[in-house]
């Protein structure tokens, strides 16, 4: 009876040492590898990141503007230049060896018209010269001062002459402005693509890249210029 009665207490104490152990074991926390960050942690991480890309989108698109603003800064600037004085803004712009055949069309160009209005002068004082030596005016005092070629040639022969040259000076003076305003568009081209990389060292190739904002991985096309 009394080895029984030891038996059960010590039943009961390892009962009771058990109990004890799954209670601690129960109130101790479970912590989960995916928890041990916190989610708010994460999402500032993510928000810093997206920050950081939006930030750098903002930084290119403000110096493209910047640099947009100033070519067509640039751009106003040489074509003002060259519609002022012919081959300004092609100094403006450092393509001095441009002025030279600017000036060499525009003098070509402005010596023809000059030489037409001199001879459509000359036809129209022939012709008004051949019409008063006729009758019934008979007025010979312009007709006197004549070369002998319109002497020679019949009034209609001298109006028809007359009208043409007035189409050429029409048509050179024409060209003349045409050239004019070539030099000015050509300056305002050459200032807007100045800044323009147009080196032999340009490549376009696809690369395997992060995306921060995507928080993902693919492919990036990536063109690359200059060096």
């Amino acid at each position: 009876m009394p080895l029984k009665s030891c038996f059960s207490i010590r039943l009961i104490f390892i009962l009771l040492i058990l109990a004890s152990v799954n209670v601690a074991a129960q109130d101790r926390p479970v912590y989960n590898t995916s928890d041990s960050i916190p989610k708010s942690a994460t999402d500032s991480a993510n928000a810093a990141k997206i920050k950081k890309t939006a930030d750098s989108l903002n930084a290119v698109k403000k110096k493209s503007d910047t640099t947009a603003k100033k070519k067509k800064g640039d751009a106003g600037k040489a074509a003002l230049r060259s519609a002022i004085i012919p081959g300004w803004g092609q100094a403006y712009n450092k393509k001095y060896w441009k002025i030279p055949i600017i000036y060499g069309g525009l003098g070509f160009t402005g010596y023809i018209f000059v030489n037409n209005i001199k001879i459509y002068k000359e036809y129209k004082f022939a012709y008004s010269a051949r019409i008063k030596a006729e009758p019934p005016t008979l007025d010979s005092t312009d007709y006197d001062q004549l070369d002998n070629i319109y002497k020679v040639l019949s009034p209609n022969s001298i109006r028809s002459a007359r009208d043409e040259f007035r189409r050429y000076v029409d048509y050179s003076a024409l060209i003349f402005i045409v050239l004019w305003g070539l030099n000015v568009v050509d300056a305002a081209v050459d200032a807007h693509l100045k800044n323009f990389d147009i080196s032999p060292d340009l490549t376009l190739q696809l690369r395997p890249g992060y995306s921060e904002l995507a928080q993902t991985n693919g492919i990036s096309l990536v063109l690359k210029i200059g060096k």
